[in-house]
């Protein structure tokens, strides 16, 4: 299946991107991935400038502010017949606070595959590829020991997204304590952020539980998405 891959890139201009980066994007161009940038001059600039082929360039499809509505769709169709997607921002981790938010909530929507590559923090990591609205949201660090389903009610009443960590073997615990609180909201988590196990789940509370039934010791990063009120 066809996935949508986030590719971050130094905030700098006077940066190189890291050999990664340049080698996953000439493969993807060979292998007519779409290729999806913010804006189309300032990626010109830096694609030329990092050495890759110069006829990807026309092909280049632009998701902003304003042309996500119709841009996002487009995307969505050709991850839908196959073809992989690239996602890139000016700089930085695309995705995160941009309108490639809404690209990644549509993909776990219609459950197309999200990824990134290597990208330092775990914690804006997970938050960017939940698909969870990004422009606020509170960390909560790591679940108490003492009163953990006091803390996690108190946590569900925040309005914005919440992110929340614990130590590998409490993964299932952590799952069990936020169905007996009764979480409504949308629930994402991310484990093995970046290596060949990834595994990101995201829906309500009964299903991530159901999906996530045989994971056990593996290190996760937990996203309550923003209340909607429900």
């Amino acid at each position: 299946m066809a996935k949508l891959t986030l590719v971050p890139t130094p905030i700098s201009d006077d940066k190189p991107w890291d050999a990664e980066t340049t080698e996953v994007l000439r493969k993807a161009f060979l292998d007519g991935s779409a290729i999806v940038v913010e804006e189309h001059k300032i990626a010109r600039r830096k694609w030329i400038a990092n050495g890759l082929p110069r006829e990807a360039i026309d092909n280049f499809i632009c998701l902003n502010e304003h042309t996500k509505l119709e841009t996002n769709e487009q995307i969505l169709g050709r991850l839908k017949s196959g073809v992989d997607a690239y996602l890139m921002s000016d700089c930085g981790l695309p995705a995160f606070c941009d309108p490639g938010q809404e690209l990644v909530d549509l993909c776990h929507i219609n459950r197309i595959k999200v990824t990134a590559l290597n990208f330092p923090n775990s914690v804006i990591l997970a938050l960017t590829l939940s698909g969870f609205k990004s422009d606020t949201f509170f960390f909560g660090g790591f679940i108490p020991r003492d009163s953990r389903l006091k803390a996690l009610k108190q946590l569900d009443q925040r309005k914005e997204a919440v992110i929340l960590m614990d130590t590998p073997y409490r993964l299932s615990k952590v799952l069990e304590e936020l169905r007996q609180i009764g979480v409504k909201r949308q629930v994402f988590v991310g484990i093995d952020l970046n290596c060949e196990s990834e595994t990101l789940v995201r829906g309500d509370i009964e299903q991530v539980v159901k999906d996530l039934n045989n994971v056990n010791k593996r290190e996760f990063v937990l996203v309550l998405g923003p209340y909607d009120g429900r």
